[in-house]
């Protein structure tokens, strides 16, 4: 049984009330609400990962997990958006010049990034011209900056680096790429996770970097963490945030309806068991996230660099705790009863934000061998 404290314990009060005070209206204008963009903007949550000399946050990874989670429980876009940004935030320690210094000094830098390579970057003189379209670049609606993977070309030719396509990431402008509301998910619409397009945007090399172990610029454990884990662990307890927001609601739900007997169907033993059950499972798989993150961040500042087998701990932690939440709300959905597949209806709204968060592909497939 996980004896830590609920996610809610992570933030204060008010900010819970202002984050889902705007949630349902944010839902269908398919971008958070100013509100909740001040606040973020005024804790700078956006730089939770961003280097301190960069102005950001610089956060442990242990307390980032947890205010991933505290954050995602209040609302799942929130969460969702903010922790991507976040990690986009964090890729900045591999880039450190004036160029980017610049970007990162505004106090509301917003960085949205797509995760996969589908752009081209063709030398030219001693830059690139890039073009491509990405897709799923989570709040690109508040973006102020983007990163964009490409595959370097030289004379059209894909330019191979031991063997493989040579990759570079690029620092973007919000006025250099063009934003399509191209996002139509069954959940977290207000996170405007939209395609972003460049053609033919001339940048200078010092736009370019590579996300690679031991080559960040600024000499600090979050950075030498692996890339890889760190996403999963961060996005695990987005999902997990979501779950334990669910059992909240389900929690008032089945207290609330009255059976045929006149009592709360909460009372029920079958369902009162089963519910007992379920958030165990849910426990239990977030005290294995919490402690291999914890040991993992140990490793990292005592040895500099974790072992396999800790990192193994830490993508099966993560691996099995959004598996579990799942589990968790499928099975205790169905006694909320029609109420709950109103899509107006707040643990509807949730069910399908945890959903649409659990196809992210590090989740689903995760970095754990055959």
């Amino acid at each position: 049984m996980n004896n830590s404290s609920h996610p809610s314990t992570v933030l204060k009060q008010k900010f819970t009330e202002i984050i889902r005070d705007s949630a349902a209206k944010a839902e269908k204008d398919g971008r958070l609400g100013k509100t909740a963009i001040s606040l973020i903007n005024e804790q700078h949550w956006f730089k939770m990962l961003t280097p301190t000399v960069n102005t950001g946050l610089q956060t442990t990874l242990p307390n980032a997990v947890r205010l991933a989670e505290g954050l995602s429980w209040a609302d799942g876009s929130v969460g969702w958006e903010i922790t991507h940004c976040a990690v986009s935030g964090w890729q900045t320690a591999f880039l450190e010049n004036e160029f980017s210094k610049g970007v990162l000094a505004d106090a509301k830098v917003c960085i949205a990034g797509a995760g996969d390579s589908v752009g081209t970057a063709e030398k030219h003189g001693e830059g690139y011209v890039i073009s491509g379209k990405w897709h799923y670049a989570t709040g690109s609606n508040d973006a102020t900056a983007f990163i964009a993977n490409c595959v370097v070309t030289e004379g059209g030719a894909h330019v191979k680096h031991e063997g493989h396509d040579h990759i570079l990431s690029f620092l973007l402008l919000k006025d250099e790429v063009t934003v399509a509301n191209s996002w139509n998910a069954t959940g977290l619409n207000a996170t405007s996770s939209n395609n972003f397009e460049v053609k033919g945007l001339e940048v200078k090399a010092d736009r370019a970097f590579q996300v690679k172990d031991g080559e960040a610029k600024i000499d600090a454990p979050l950075y030498k963490f692996p890339f890889v884990q760190l996403q999963e662990a961060l996005y695990a307890a987005c999902i997990s945030g979501m779950a334990y927001h669910f059992l909240d609601l389900c929690e008032g739900i089945l207290n609330q309806t009255k059976g045929k007997n006149g009592k709360s169907i909460g009372s029920d033993r079958t369902i009162a068991e089963n519910f007992e059950k379920y958030t165990e499972k849910l426990e239990d798989a977030r005290t294995k996230l919490y402690y291999a993150a914890d040991i993992s961040w140990q490793g990292c500042i005592n040895f500099q660099k974790i072992k396999p087998a800790i990192l193994y701990k830490l993508s099966a932690a993560a691996y099995e705790l959004s598996t579990k939440a799942a589990e968790c709300v499928d099975a205790l959905y169905p006694y909320c009863g029609l109420s709950a597949i109103d899509k107006s209806a707040e643990i509807n709204r949730v069910w399908r934000d945890l959903h649409t968060a659990g196809q992210h592909s590090l989740l689903v497939f995760g970095s754990l061998p055959e």
